[in-house]
């Protein structure tokens, strides 16, 4: 059960290699980051695997038991996040061989992509609350620099919005660590929650929770706390902006909300509804306000970072709604969104590696000129506007399903309406890009981009497909690994372990 630990460990390492090789041989640095990128996938697969038969594995790091020691917790809902990551990371890693061809330095870019992989992995295991602070801030401090990568005046003032929104964020969550630790005298996850329960509810335990979510709503640029979203995504390299929208607001500020407030915090929509209600509201406020301004966008990559802040208020409607449909409606749109997101940032890539610009205004034409690209969005598009068979479908009727079975009829309806945000947004692009006629001089995309955006149109098609199995396997025992609530510390403490 070593395997663990590789998560975090593989692209750290990689990250401290990548120097030391790109001197060697510069395109060792490309070749490190794919391979490591890819050997992550498998593993992840195989942590899928071994999660069918334990709920829980428990890695004492230096053998130290908990809650003496580190430990990182794997349970489904982790074995979901890494496997996200892995798919959205490797696709990344494939299409900036050629989109980063043109930056000097690439070592660089390879060094803070594998950081910011590394940081993600660490925050989705980890099973201590120090920890997923300081692997949350190594993920973030890359995304920084990511941002940022291109120096350019317009690159520069994004990623210093972003720092200054980011550490706000990160130094609220990390006083909430330390009043914990007064309250507490530990920082073990599992021992935090049991240590609670003795002041469940009282104004302590209202004020740390209530910061960790201030803190973790910027992480995920929930309305109102999403300004620095639509600048940062559009500065960054198109890599990037699909690992940010893909899936590293999702980590930092969705996957760390779940866990705190499930089986940390061990709330449920029966005993406190009004904290589920927040969530709900937050949820609604995101989507409809984003969506709507998303609406009035004319750069490519603005518009879908506007999308991005949109789409995460579904997810955390799911989880507001709280039952086992909506939870694994959330989850379910994790995967789907990071996979459809993921596959619209990389075709804003295609275009503005082939054309220079993200002005949608300049842009016609590119359908005939750019067909693998072009029908890359659209299945993008479709799997985030709903649409069955694929992923996107599944994940929003599973949310729907679960605001009816909560009684929340009108909650489901608004749902559904406010998709119409979605598609109405989605095909601007499409009409201003793909569908007008255009004399855009323009060539099709380099092949290693259109592999990795063919990857991820596969994978939306395979999980829509394939959808009962997804539910069964993978997003039903993550749900579950939620909604058992307090159990997630009598499974730490009593479950498979093993040693450094």
């Amino acid at each position: 059960m070593s395997f663990i630990p590789m998560f975090f460990a593989l692209p750290l390492i990689s990250a401290f290699l990548i120097p030391i090789l790109g001197k060697i041989y510069k395109p060792l640095v490309w070749i490190v980051s794919t391979v490591v990128s890819f050997v992550l996938f498998i593993l992840a697969l195989y942590g899928i695997a071994v999660t069918q038969q334990l709920p829980m594995i428990v890695y004492k790091m230096g053998n130290w038991p908990p809650p003496l020691g580190i430990v990182m917790a794997f349970d489904s809902f982790s074995a979901l996040m890494v496997l996200v990551i892995s798919i959205i990371v490797f696709a990344g890693s494939l299409f900036s061989l050629r989109y980063m061809s043109h930056y000097t330095g690439q070592w660089k870019f390879y060094t803070l992509y594998m950081l910011i992989t590394a940081g993600m992995m660490g925050v989705s295991i980890t099973g201590d609350l120090f920890n997923m602070f300081v692997f949350l801030e190594i993920a973030a401090i890359s995304s920084y620099a990511l941002v940022a990568f291109g120096v350019d005046a317009e690159e520069l003032e994004a990623s210093f919005k972003y720092i200054v929104m980011g550490e706000i964020g990160g130094l609220t969550f990390l006083l909430a660590i330390a009043l914990i630790y007064a309250k507490t005298s530990t920082l073990n996850l599992a021992d935090i929650s049991n240590s609670l329960q003795v002041v469940r509810h009282t104004t302590f335990f209202w004020m740390t929770l209530g910061m960790m979510l201030f803190a973790f709503s910027i992480k995920a640029a929930l309305v109102p706390f999403h300004s620095w979203l639509p600048d940062a995504h559009p500065a960054a390299p198109a890599p990037i902006s699909s690992l940010l929208s893909g899936i590293f607001i999702k980590v930092l500020g969705i996957y760390t909300t779940a866990r705190i407030v499930f089986n940390v915090f061990g709330l449920t929509r029966a005993s406190d509804p009004q904290f589920f209600n927040i969530l709900i509201g937050l949820g609604l406020l995101s989507i409809s306000f984003a969506g709507l301004t998303a609406l009035n966008q004319k750069d490519y990559k603005r518009l879908l970072g506007f999308s991005s802040v949109s789409q995460i208020g579904y997810i955390m409607l799911g989880f507001g709604i709280g039952n086992y449909y909506g939870v694994a409606g959330a989850i379910f749109f994790i995967l789907a969104h990071a996979l459809a997101k993921g596959l619209l940032f990389l075709t804003s890539g295609s275009v503005v590696h082939v054309t220079g610009t993200r002005d949608l205004d300049k842009l016609a034409g590119l359908g005939e000129k750019m067909p693998t690209t072009a029908w890359s969005f659209r299945f993008g598009s479709l799997s985030l506007i709903g649409l069955p068979p694929l992923a996107g479908f599944f994940a929003k009727l599973l949310i729907i399903i679960g605001a009816i079975k909560a009684g929340f009829i009108w909650l489901a309806i608004i749902a559904i309406l406010l998709s119409a945000l979605t598609l109405a947004y989605l095909l601007k692009i499409e009409s201003s890009v793909f569908m007008k006629k255009g004399k855009i001089n323009a060539k099709g995309a380099p092949f290693t981009m259109r592999i990795a955006m063919v990857f991820l149109v596969v994978l939306i098609v395979l999980v829509g497909i394939g959808f009962q199995p997804i539910i069964d396997f993978v997003v039903g025992p993550a749900a579950h690994a939620l909604l058992r609530g307090l159990e997630y510390s009598h499974l730490v403490f009593g479950s498979f372990t093993t040693n450094f």
